[in-house]
């Protein structure tokens, strides 16, 4: 991986909800960032009350407050990368947009997290919309499901082309979707596979001119809490390297793999990725 000088490491902002139980969200972003060798800036646009079983309430925080937060740091830092995961708000998608675009030379990495939260459901589909207008024409790298990839494509086919009918296959109906969302000003798409079924996780990365890279990965015993977090925001830090974006999401892939394969299961619910998975196995080896 391309190094920045060791003194002074390539510096990440992420948006995200906060998420006490470090499986997602800015904590998330956070333990994997730093894991990377990145220094990550957190500005929290909403806050999950949640444990490790299931997200109880959903609040968002105020945009002007996170916005002045994010301009001072701004101003302070510069910055190689940003990652956006859930904003919590119509209101707080659009001051994240404001925001990104006086930084258009910046990579965004965007886990758009539509599940991630109990939202009033005309809030949700206000939500996406916005998503898809304000801040996908600057996104470098979209990190999604198949699912959420029809949800996002939804408001740009025409009547009577559903995108998710009961006939959807993936990844056809995916790889569709993802192209009508390259075509909205995207640059690239991740489809991850995990959502599928079969002994191997399929992801594809698409630009452009189609395919540009296609992965398999064994599947490991989950299900998994914060997988698409760690995913997306290992895939900013590598671009924040240096990355290619291929390269990066080649890099991002493996990180993400070793961490699920290193989960442990700290509360009730799923397990949740270790991004020291490496710090551990170091121990290990010392004893």
């Amino acid at each position: 991986m391309p190094t920045s000088p060791p003194d002074f490491p390539p510096v990440v902002l992420c948006f995200a909800a906060g998420d006490a139980t470090g499986g997602g969200g800015l904590q998330s972003d956070i333990l994997t960032l730093g894991s990377m060798g990145c220094h990550p800036l957190g500005v929290m646009t909403a806050v999950s009350v949640r444990d490790t079983r299931a997200i109880e309430e959903l609040v968002a925080l105020d945009a002007d407050a996170f916005m002045l937060q994010a301009r001072v740091v701004l101003e302070d830092i510069p910055v190689q990368a940003f990652k956006l995961g859930m904003c919590g708000s119509v209101e707080n998608v659009a001051a994240v947009a404001e925001i990104l675009s006086d930084y258009p030379d910046v990579p965004l990495v965007l886990e758009p997290a539509l599940a991630g939260g109990p939202v009033d459901e005309g809030e949700a589909e206000d939500m996406v919309a916005a998503l898809v207008e304000l801040v996908l024409p600057q996104v470098k790298l979209l990190v999604a499901s198949g699912d959420e990839l029809l949800r996002l494509a939804a408001g740009d086919w025409d009547d009577g082309d559903d995108p998710g009918g009961d006939d959807a296959e993936f990844p056809l109906s995916a790889q569709e979707a993802a192209s009508r969302l390259l075509a909205l000003g995207t640059e690239y798409v991740l489809i991850t596979g995990a959502g599928q079924p079969g002994p191997q996780v399929v992801n594809q990365l698409l630009g452009s001119a189609g395919v540009v890279r296609t992965d398999a990965w064994e599947r490991l015993p989950g299900p998994f809490l914060g997988a698409g977090a760690t995913l997306s925001a290992a895939a900013a830090a590598a671009l924040a390297h240096g990355m290619s974006v291929p390269e990066a999401v080649r890099e991002a892939q493996e990180f993400t793999w070793q961490a699920l394969a290193a989960a442990f299961r700290p509360g009730m619910g799923p397990a949740v990725p270790d991004r020291f998975f490496w710090a551990r196995a170091q121990d290990d080896d010392a004893h």
